[in-house]
């Protein structure tokens, strides 16, 4: 259905314009603006929902500084865009015309003043008229309306089609690559025997349709040298930018419609030997359902202040998303890029306060903490953990053994073994009690790796044996001991606060009133950290006993205590002053962080969910904490009351209606829209990334994306195949990517031999 303009007297509609068509905005202060320098009378009593809606003005009417073309096929106005530029005096010549769209009546002065406006801009650009009639004839989209740019522009020839054809079956292969996860390379050059030429897969895909009857590749290659490259690394480097680009902006354009998001940033990873960071957004979509939905990667930086600058340029610029309606930032990384990851928190709200910092609801609060902890021997502890659970994953074998193990150990109380044999098949080291787990399992695994690398059977290879004996001196190390139970022990008293933050949405209002005990017990453990201390060094100092695990302390501690021999350090002090208070004292500060009173207060407003409200007897104060969202709100001004008739309709609901347990439900209620200022609370609050997703479904980005990392070798990642293949039901407008290839890379490549290679037999 075409786009027709607002406008009064303008007649341009999409079908027969390349002119931008831009909705009104949602902000009620330039949606005024909009409204009244239209000047139709008509619009005034409309909402600005409602005209953002139905209601488009074409790019005509914009000045062209406040129009950013931030690629080839994306038009966008910037923040403060006005439109400016109207004919609302045309009419007036046949004042016996109908106008669908009514003029607001114009006192004699303005209509004199506009007349005079019109004949002053006619003369100054007079001189001009010749050069721009002659650049038009050049390029006929730049004529002014619609009806005469179509008029203009000239039939395809057919060397134009059948280029236009050739590259949507170029865009086709590497869109099929894509989906399917099939590396654009082929085999390895020490793999092909001297002298013989084997294509690359995309080479390799195209020959097949050549061969399978397309006329159009058939005519393009049939003289083409067997040595030669079809399409050379530059073009499908072009391509696959192009293809991402078209892909990533479905996606990106629901999120605007979507007006408020959250960013979510998941581990450091490696593609082709450089780090990146995989990069999600959350909205809700047009359907009320709450999205995770992958983006792109963005290369990692070591120096956080340009990884921030970097970050955001990218999100801003390249994606064209408006930090402004951005409600949540969560970053999950592991060891040691933590820091800086939280240099672009804190970069990103000092723009954008209303950017809450927050944990993601995909990643235990314990094991975040954890992972946060500026101590490298934690650090160490860490990479080990997953080392060891990642080992006995590779195969139904060894968790058989594992568990055969278990069993023995267990016997007397076959409860808890055959809990642990079942906490074994599964991601363990992700869970709030991991490390609970890991000291309960510990003997478990010692014995176990120690047999694996001793069998005398021979049942395991060297690899398999080889692997078992470094992991099995890594867990026996004192060092490890000591950390790993000192952060059983830490992490103990936030232990229920984060399992409560994964539950339902009444456990995370109730959590975020919890908070205080938790930094109260904290601070006491730190005013007493001489006696927890000695508690919990005792109980390491017997597992490594239990274990007959050498008590080798660090070279460090042990050069110390050389270089100052009247030093009266102990191995009990060094690790209390090089692990335990460190620890203790920044997981204070991160829950200071991380919880900070804006994010307590957007987690307060969750009493807006019924089921909450009925928790607490319908006694609630939403309008307080409310108030940090009131500039999202469509009627600020009626909140009060809206509020009041929400309480009462639950609170006096009929006996068969139950109350909504979760944001999803109310988002979803049939009536939820006459509540308007309640819905959008609902839907700034349900994509706060330590909200978790309700529908599954909708978690897709992160599922797919650790599946592709998973299932695709690190030097056979690419960043353009990956949103391919992560975003496979995307739709795609193939004739958008190659018109957009034209405009970009025509004047470079026309002819097809300039794009192609030649590969020298060896």
């Amino acid at each position: 259905m075409p786009n027709f303009c607002a406008a009064p007297n303008c007649t341009r509609k999409s079908t027969q314009s390349d002119l931008a068509f831009f909705r009104f905005p949602r902000d009620p202060a330039r949606c005024q603006k909009w409204v009244e320098n239209c000047r139709r009378a008509d619009l005034e009593d409309k909402t600005p929902d409602q005209l953002n809606k139905h209601y488009r003005l074409c790019a005509k009417h914009f000045e062209t500084s406040m129009i950013c073309r931030t690629s080839p096929y994306r038009t966008v106005l910037r923040d403060n865009a006005i439109p400016t530029i109207f004919d609302l005096t045309s009419h007036l010549n046949n004042p016996h015309s109908r106008h669908r769209k009514r003029i607001k009546e114009l006192s004699e002065d303005e209509i004199r003043t506009l007349k005079q406006k019109k004949i002053d801009e006619t003369s100054e650009q007079e001189p001009k008229h010749k050069e721009i009639n002659n650049s038009n004839a050049q390029n006929p989209s730049a004529e002014e309306g619609g009806e005469e740019q179509d008029e203009d522009i000239l039939p395809l020839t057919l060397e134009e089609k059948e280029n236009k054809e050739y590259l949507k079956s170029l865009f086709e292969i590497l869109i099929l690559m894509g989906k399917q996860n099939i590396p654009l390379d082929g085999h390895e050059a020490d793999e092909i025997p001297e002298g013989l030429f084997t294509p690359d897969n995309f080479q390799a895909l195209l020959e097949c349709r050549i061969n399978s009857g397309e006329e159009v590749l058939r005519k393009r290659f049939e003289t083409t040298a067997v040595n030669t490259l079809f399409c050379s690394k530059t073009q499908q480097k072009q391509m696959l930018e192009i293809c991402e680009s078209c892909i990533r902006e479905e996606t990106l354009r629901e999120v605007r419609d979507s007006h408020f998001f959250s960013i979510i940033t998941d581990d450091v990873v490696d593609i082709a030997g450089e780090e990146h960071l995989p990069v999600l957004v959350r909205f809700v979509d047009e359907a009320h359902n709450l999205r995770e939905e992958f983006v792109g990667f963005l290369p990692y930086e070591a120096d956080a202040e340009i990884l921030a600058v970097k970050f955001h340029t990218t999100i801003t610029e390249k994606w064209g998303l408006n930090m402004e309606y951005c409600r949540g930032q969560a970053y999950i990384v592991s060891s040691g890029f933590s820091s800086k990851m939280k240099v672009v928190a804190s970069r990103l709200l000092e723009k954008y306060p209303q950017a809450i910092y927050t944990l993601c609801s995909s990643c235990a609060l314990n094991m975040w903490l954890a992972k946060s902890v500026p101590v490298m021997g934690v650090s160490v502890a860490l990479g080990t953990i997953e080392e060891v659970c990642s080992f006995f994953h590779r195969s139904p074998q060894l968790l058989l053994e594992l568990e055969s193990v278990i069993s023995v150990l267990f016997q007397n109380d076959e409860e808890r073994g055959k809990e642990l044999k079942e906490i074994c098949h599964s991601q363990w080291t992700g869970r709030h009690d991991a490390f609970e787990i890991l000291v309960d399992l510990l003997q478990a695994l010692v014995l176990c790796l120690d047999g694996i690398n001793s069998d005398t059977n021979v049942r395991w290879n060297n690899c398999i044996a080889g692997r078992a004996f470094v992991l099995c001196s890594a867990v026996t190390d004192f060092d490890f001991i000591v950390t790993i139970v000192v952060l059983k022990n830490v992490l103990s008293f936030t232990r229920a606060f984060g399992k409560n933050l994964q539950g339902q949405t009444s456990d995370v209002f109730f959590a975020a009133s919890s908070l205080t005990a938790v930094l109260h017990s904290l601070n006491e453990v730190m005013e007493n950290i001489e006696v927890y201390h000695e508690f919990w060094f005792e109980e390491a100092t017997n597992l490594a006993t239990k274990l007959d695990i050498q008590m080798k302390l660090p070279g460090k501690f042990r050069r110390a205590q050389h270089s100052n021999l009247e030093s009266q350090l102990t191995s009990e002090s060094y690790y209390k002053e090089t692990l335990s208070v460190p620890t203790v004292e920044h997981i204070i500060q991160e829950l200071k962080d991380i919880f900070s009173e804006q994010h307590l207060k957007a987690l307060k407003c969750l009493s807006l969910v019924p089921s909450v409200m009925g928790q607490l007897k319908f006694n609630t104060s939403e309008e307080h904490h409310a108030d940090m969202y009131r500039s999202d709100l469509p009627n600020p001004d009626t909140l009060s009351a809206e509020l009041h008739c929400w309480r009462i309709k639950w609170k006096h609901r009929g006996k068969d209606i139950e109350l909504p347990s979760t944001i999803y439900e109310a988002l979803h209620l049939p009536d939820i829209k006459f509540f308007p200022n309640v819905y959008a609370l609902l839907k700034v609050l349900c994509i706060l990334p330590v909200m978790k997703v309700e529908n599954e479904r909708y978690e897709n980005g992160r599922k797919r994306l650790k599946a592709y990392l998973r299932n695709t070798l690190t030097d056979q990642r690419s960043s353009n195949l990956a949103l391919l293949n992560i975003n496979f039901d995307i739709k795609h407008d193939l004739d958008l990517m190659v018109d957009t290839y034209i405009k970009l890379y025509t004047s470079k490549s026309e002819l097809p031999t300039d794009n192609s290679e030649t590969i020298e037999n060896t």
